[in-house]
């Protein structure tokens, strides 16, 4: 990056530190950091709607889609979630090249063969002339429907509580005005049911923050890969040689997080305040006679 860079085995001390810490593979380190960002940023919405799915399926009347709902629920929550997220990408990828295969393959060729599951090279996701961002974003889509799917099991729990937690009588009065159960899941249950909701929900953010380093045993190159790759010790054989800094690596991964988590719960603080105001809860009673 900077004109001194050009000879590293000439450089000492500060100036060598700067050029080591701004090669292409630490530039690639930093924007891991994005990654993740952005992988929470776009489960956390994805998984709070198939968990509003599974909540809103537990409570149907309609009994196979109460089955489906109770069994989404009960099967993630049951099984480690390691198992899913290894699990998940490679069963998506698999369906995904089966479909494909169906309609650019020859159909009579089984995709089963033994134990190897093989479609033809038109069927492959992502096509090996794709781009390599290409491959990038795939693995990344498969990580994050893999996250949602898991975390979405945990937010319908939490959800099927929350909406069974909104006081009976107040759906009652509502039907006595003639709303259709409908109109009561629109506008009363719904509404209501965030206050008793934000606890549970506010947990489950700081664990899907805490099991983002999973991003590594999907393939994803984010901040754990890249703290392992580039703080184990170098010889003299590459560039910028160093002793095992992984330590110094990983402590800056720990203070990340920390402000991550540190930030979050002044957020989610300011929404609970928020949505407890007046609501009959205990925490908007507290908040009432404080205010008095």
């Amino acid at each position: 990056m900077f004109e001194y860079c050009a000879d590293p085995k000439s450089l000492e001390g500060l100036r060598w530190l700067s050029c080591y810490l701004t090669t292409g593979t630490h530039l690639r380190f930093y924007s891991s950091f994005g990654t993740v960002l952005l992988l929470l940023a776009i489960t956390a919405p994805v998984a709070l709607l198939f968990g509003f799915g599974g909540a809103l399926a537990s409570r149907s009347q309609i009994l196979p889609v109460r089955w489906f709902g109770k069994i989404y629920t009960s099967m993630v929550r049951g099984v480690p979630d390691i198992i899913f997220f290894m699990f998940v990408p490679i069963a998506l990828d698999q369906l995904f090249e089966y479909l494909r295969s169906r309609v650019y393959c020859d159909t009579s060729v089984p995709v089963r063969q033994g134990n190897d599951f093989v479609v033809c090279a038109a069927a492959k996701l992502p096509r090996s002339d794709s781009a390599p961002w290409v491959h990038d974003s795939y693995g990344f889509f498969l990580a994050v429907l893999a996250f949602a799917i898991v975390f979405g099991a945990f937010a319908s729990n939490v959800l099927y509580g929350a909406m069974n937690s909104v006081p009976r009588a107040q759906l009652e009065t509502a039907e006595a005005y003639g709303m259709t159960q409908r109109q009561v899941t629109r506008r009363v249950l719904i509404p209501q049911m965030w206050s008793y909701a934000v606890p549970g929900l506010s947990n489950l953010w700081m664990i899907l923050i805490k099991a983002t380093p999973l991003l590594f045993l999907l393939g994803v190159e984010d901040i754990v890969y890249w703290a392992r790759e580039l703080g184990s010790s170098k010889t003299s054989t590459f560039s910028y040689p160093h002793p095992d800094w992984r330590l110094y690596y990983f402590l800056g991964i720990l203070v990340f997080y920390l402000l991550m988590t540190a930030v979050s719960e002044r957020v989610l603080r300011r929404v609970r305040r928020r949505l407890s105001l007046g609501q009959a809860t205990m925490a908007g009673e507290a908040m009432r006679k404080a205010a008095s």
